[in-house]
């Protein structure tokens, strides 16, 4: 009788019917209609901008739609603030975390429904216990006692995951949620999903990553520009079937069709034997139209060492040397006027300043260079310098004066490049570029990578996708818990050998 109820034909439905969000000079979301049901896994798909996102945030009450409807198990919805989704039952879990780093796990499971004995008071005991139970269930080693503040970013992730869960929501959405996770989390998180699906949840999946998508999907629902392109069984389409649906073209082999620099010139930067709290006696050169490529595994300590060589981080030992002159970067500052500029993995929190425009996050690493005589900013200056770096980056955006939190995460990464271009460096370090982007903005950024080689620069690549940096390095430096395990040159990489250095250390 049990699996019978379970087979029952009484089912959550979300039903999308003609939405539209206009915000000014953009059409973010043009007559979506669409419906889901409980059971299934929905992946949403497309390009960055095409208006993924801007439905869950429709979904989730934090904007409101221009016109249509959403309906959930026949009953029209206003939800003006998020509290009103969660009460009818949806959760959406963004890949930017929505913790409260003062609190613990337990208070941030159960944030907005504390629990509360007889007498009104907070019953902490209990939110211990039921948390302790979700943290045992999802199988990872988090207390539930711990200040959010002190757990690592994964580990925030999941108790993000947690609070969507306890909920007991008849929708859950995940905005690439793996973004951060190890390989071991995100085969819990797949687990969770399975068994949400398992209960009879709908679930929304936002990915750019293929595999995932092979793995735990039913249904994918293809965007592009704003509208729905096409709804489509998992099972029935192949990988190189969504990303012509998404882009409107085949890509083909990305890597193949890259120019790149014709020679490699004399050493730009050279590092030798630099140590810092986590990096151990790590000595490398770079060439002029050289992209070398860094990769191992989280916690290799590739971050660590360039934030080191900016001047982010400080270094115990050891020296760096720029065509063949030492320089010591005690601050990015500084980095910055010797010709080093770094784009960070952490594109929200040491990426982009959210609360200013577009134009000032690309221009305020020098305006000291757009001062007037009376040194004031010259606006003219400025404004060429800002639509220069819109145009010449193709950011996506109605004017230079929109702030960038509302862009999409690949037109962040596109202005956060453009800042760095204009300082004008020698040496540009790309932490994680791709982190986060859609395949057809990939390619934009891949053929921006060979350019600044082809211009001569001297280009670090940092990069956790192996197609990736096999694909662009020249050569490649692997390492394994902060030390230099291999180097590799382009001729002789290997998934399989770049992964026994990271793991092994080459033995």
């Amino acid at each position: 009788m049990k699996e019978e109820a379970q087979k029952s034909p009484a089912k959550n439905v979300v039903e999308f019917r003609e939405i539209c969000k206009y915000f000014p000079g953009v059409r973010a979301l043009d007559r979506i209609s669409f419906r889901a049901e409980s059971g299934q896994v929905y992946a949403f798909v497309g390009e960055n901008g095409a208006g993924k996102s801007t439905l869950l945030k429709i979904l989730n009450g934090d904007y409101t739609m221009t016109s249509g409807k959403v309906l959930l198990n026949g009953r029209e919805q206003h939800f003006t603030c998020p509290k009103d989704a969660i009460e009818a039952g949806i959760s959406v879990i963004y890949q930017e975390r929505q913790v409260i780093l003062d609190m613990t796990v337990a208070e941030n499971v159960f944030l907005g429904s504390w629990a509360r004995g007889k007498d009104r008071l907070i019953d902490y005991n209990r939110m211990l216990a039921e948390t302790r139970k979700v943290i045992e269930e999802f199988g990872v080693s988090i207390d539930p006692a711990a200040r959010v503040r002190t757990l690592s970013t994964a580990h925030q992730q999941m108790v993000e995951i947690m609070k969507a869960y306890i909920r007991n929501a008849k929708v859950i959405a995940f905005d690439e949620p793996t973004a951060s996770l190890t390989d071991n989390e995100i085969d819990v998180l797949f687990r969770i999903i399975r068994k949400l699906r398992a209960q009879g949840k709908i679930v929304f999946y936002v990915s750019h990553r293929m595999k995932e998508l092979e793995q735990i999907v039913d249904r994918v629902i293809v965007f592009k520009d704003g509208q729905l392109v096409a709804e489509v069984d998992r099972q029935e389409c192949t990988n190189q079937d969504l990303i012509r649906m998404m882009v409107g073209r085949d890509l083909g082999d990305l890597f193949q069709s890259l120019e790149r620099s014709d020679s490699i010139g004399e050493t730009i930067l050279e590092v030798r034997d630099l140590c810092n709290y986590y990096v151990k006696n790590v000595s490398f050169e770079l060439h002029r139209g050289e992209i070398l490529g860094f990769s191992g595994l989280v916690g290799a300590g590739r971050t660590e060492l360039m934030r080191s060589i900016y001047g982010a981080d400080p270094t115990l030992s050891g020296t760096v040397l720029l065509g063949g002159k030492k320089i010591e970067n005690r601050s990015p500052a500084q980095a910055i006027a010797n010709g080093i500029a770094l784009c960070p993995e952490d594109r929200k929190e040491q990426g982009i300043i959210p609360t200013l425009s577009v134009g000032m996050n690309i221009s305020i690493s020098v305006l000291k260079r757009l001062r007037n005589a009376c040194l004031l900013i010259d606006a003219k200056r400025e404004t060429q310098l800002i639509e220069g770096g819109i145009r010449q980056f193709k950011i996506r955006t109605p004017n230079a004066q929109k702030k960038i939190l509302e862009l999409s995460g690949g037109n962040q990464q596109k202005a956060v490049v453009a800042r760095a271009h204009e300082t004008n460096p020698d040496v540009i370090i790309l932490d994680e570029p791709t982190k986060g982007i859609d395949v057809g903005a990939k390619s934009e950024f891949y053929k921006m990578i060979c350019e600044y080689a082809r211009m001569g620069k001297g280009v670090i690549l940092i990069s956790s996708e192996l197609p990736e940096i096999i694909g662009l390095s020249d050569r490649i430096i692997v390492m394994r818990e902060g030390r230099v395990t291999g180097e590799i040159s382009r001729e002789d990489a290997t998934e399989e050998l770049i992964l026994q250095y990271a793991m092994l250390g080459g033995d």
